[in-house]
């Protein structure tokens, strides 16, 4: 494997040691690939997702605009499913990644949408 790839893995595994859901406040986990990014509401007592975006839904594909803005935009679709819930507040697992960029971006679009963390 690559030695970036290992480096997230390690870093990702110290992070889920301190960082669980419950149903009443899931986890926010983001992946981001090279061209897209996703995010997902976990449950990890039951290992159950409970909602999840990502920039290859329908409504912002449909928005041609840089990564950045689009990773707004799916936070912002992931706090509207989650209030569709009941869920108002999360826990934020940036999956390894530095908080900066697009990981950040869909952090905000959270916050703007309603979540708290």
């Amino acid at each position: 494997m690559d030695a970036k790839v290992v480096r997230r893995q390690k870093i990702r595994y110290k992070i889920r040691k301190t960082v669980s859901g419950t149903s009443e406040r899931p986890r926010l986990s983001v992946f981001r690939s090279n061209k897209d990014i996703y995010a997902q509401l976990i449950n990890d007592e039951d290992g159950t997702t409970l909602a999840s975006a990502s920039s290859r839904d329908k409504d912002i594909v449909a928005q041609k605009a840089p990564k950045v803005t689009l990773s707004n935009l799916v936070g912002k679709a992931i706090a509207s499913k989650a209030s569709a819930l009941g869920i108002n507040s999360v826990i934020f697992d940036r999956g390894g990644y530095l908080y900066h960029g697009r990981v950040k971006a869909v952090a905000d679009g959270a916050r703007e949408g309603g979540l708290q963390f």
